[in-house]
């Protein structure tokens, strides 16, 4: 079955991570947590993401300095409420950053509104339309899209996106294994996050 595979690769995900010994875990999330984070937030976890947060969730440690972000967890369970707001928001707020600072705009859109807050909402009204984008870790992201998996783990800067990982389980290494080398040639991500492919 299709979502089996899905559950493997979010369960060796959070194996590999586990491996590595740099993180404690607490209790995965349960279906009424998910049930609840979906409504609340307003997406879908990928079912790979999904069994990775099943397994165990991942306890952020004391940052070091200069990173970016304090606890790159998302704390689904219990965590302030802005704060994971602020984390699914990022993807969409980079880019309208662009759209208002660096004069990008998506051919997709159509032709760019002279005025800059025209602009601005023509691009919001698009963004609302991209599929959701997930935090994993930091600004790391999976598509929001039940039933899916394997999509390749996305790194979000603003209007600067790439690919982090072949999936969930490679993501683990990429990101948090230091004795892991360079990809080789074979390394050949494909995304199908509409719009947010067309970044990359």
């Amino acid at each position: 079955m299709i979502s089996n595979e899905g559950v493997r690769l979010g369960a060796e995900a959070a194996r590999r991570l586990a491996q590595m010994d740099l993180y404690e875990f607490e209790a995965g999330l349960t279906e009424a947590e998910f049930t609840r984070i979906e409504r609340k937030y307003g997406f879908e976890f990928a079912t790979d993401h999904r069994a990775f947060l099943a397994a165990g969730l991942p306890i952020n440690v004391p940052p070091e300095g200069g990173q970016t972000w304090s606890r790159p967890w998302p704390e689904w369970r219990g965590g302030d409420v802005d704060s994971l707001r602020r984390q699914l928001d990022w993807p969409v707020e980079g880019v309208l950053l662009d759209v208002e600072h660096n004069a990008f705009w998506y051919e997709g859109w159509g032709e760019r509104p002279v005025d800059g807050t025209a602009a601005l909402d023509t691009a919001r009204r698009h963004l609302a339309e991209a599929p959701v984008m997930v935090p994993v870790y930091a600004h790391r992201y999976l598509p929001d899209s039940r039933g899916s998996f394997g999509h390749p783990v996305l790194s979000m800067w603003q209007t600067d996106v790439i690919y982090y990982g072949l999936d969930l389980a490679d993501y683990m290494y990429l990101e948090f294994d230091e004795a892991r080398g360079e990809v080789d040639g074979s390394w050949n991500p494909r995304t199908t996050a509409l719009f947010w492919q067309d970044l990359l």
